[in-house]
């Protein structure tokens, strides 16, 4: 009697727990609204259009309403997609691993394609920027020496392009020196006297990191290519090399209409994975999932010059078309472990 009570009662344990479990994974919690979180890169007014356009086409492919929820820092984004306050996230790479961590309910979907269309070439690049890059010239190469001691600005310690990438590149450079030998990314978040660097300063967003440049506030820079592409324009050099000289554009939108015709120049250039679309699976059934997924990766997402913007465009879309095969694609999680790899 006692075993049969005891079968009898492991059986409802069990069938509570799958049923919590199959609850969550389908969208148990659903409703009629799909609240949208964007990282601070991407909440500016010069974007809203493009953020609209996406609201409206999700609108009519699930019925659901789109709200968009703009930030003005990282792990409101972040939080926002783990904690359930958002159904659906544009992060980084990098945010997209935090937020996974915190809950593994949130799932990437798509990537922006390379000029390719697929997965193969889907990278943007994280640059380090100065004022000068002769300054960081040696025996006709450019060098990243003579950061050490500036003042430093980065993006956010969950920006992948802003601060992940280039920190791990930095370390790894310098930590080869017997002086920088025990150097670690940790080294890197605070200025001071007895520190890597004299000064550290977070822009908030790469738009924010650019500008901290540009204005003196840092002599040196991390924010990346993608973010900044609608308010500058290559003035010399070669496009995403080191020696680039890039222009602010004279109709530049904020944060950029301050420092118009400024000018920075690249000595570090380094390509890091496209950023996700990620959702949070709690919140979205499988239903719902499979039709958003659709529409992201649909032509007429694709095709549309307020998401993806021609390069003679002087529209301020959330991606550039250059070669016209540029898309959203599906990803999977494991894509992402070079940059998971990164932390180890």
């Amino acid at each position: 009697m006692k075993k049969s009570m005891m079968s009898i009662l492991m059986l409802v344990i069990l069938l509570v727990f799958t049923g919590c479990s199959s609850s969550s994974s389908t969208g148990a919690n659903e409703d009629d609204t799909l609240t949208v979180a964007w990282l601070p890169n991407e909440s500016g007014e010069d974007l809203g259009e493009a953020r609209d356009e996406i609201g409206k086409i999700l609108e009519d492919a699930t019925g659901k309403k789109v709200e968009h929820k703009t930030t003005t820092d990282y792990n409101i984004a972040i939080e926002a997609i783990a904690n359930g306050n958002a159904d659906l996230a544009f992060l980084g790479a990098q945010g997209y691993i935090e937020a996974n961590n915190k809950n593994d309910s949130v799932q990437p979907l798509v990537v922006p394609s390379g000029e390719s269309g697929t997965l193969d070439d889907a990278v943007y690049n994280s640059w380090l920027a100065v004022q000068n890059a002769d300054d960081y010239k040696m025996n006709g190469e450019y060098k990243i020496d003579g950061i050490q001691g500036k003042k430093f600005s980065f993006v956010s310690n969950s920006s992948t392009s802003g601060f992940k990438v280039p920190s791990t590149g930095i370390v790894d450079y310098f930590s080869q020196q017997d002086k920088f030998k025990e150097l670690k990314a940790e080294d890197l978040l605070e200025g001071g006297k007895d520190k890597f660097f004299s000064e550290v300063l977070y822009g908030g967003s790469h738009q924010g990191s650019a500008v901290n440049l540009l204005t003196g506030k840092a002599e040196v820079a991390a924010f990346c290519d993608t973010c900044v592409n609608n308010y500058v324009e290559l003035a010399d050099g070669e496009e995403n090399k080191a020696g680039a000289v890039y222009k602010v554009r004279k109709d530049a939108a904020e944060p950029f209409n301050t420092v118009v015709g400024k000018t920075f120049s690249l000595i570090s250039v380094t390509p890091v994975l496209n950023a996700p679309f990620v959702v949070n699976t709690e919140l979205v059934s499988e239903e719902t999932r499979e039709k958003i997924l659709e529409t992201l990766m649909s032509d007429e997402i694709a095709n549309n010059e307020k998401v993806f913007v021609p390069e003679d465009s002087k529209l301020s879309g959330l991606f550039k078309r250059v070669s016209g095969k540029e898309r959203l694609v599906e990803v999977e999680d494991d894509w992402f472990n070079p940059i998971r790899e990164l932390s180890k």
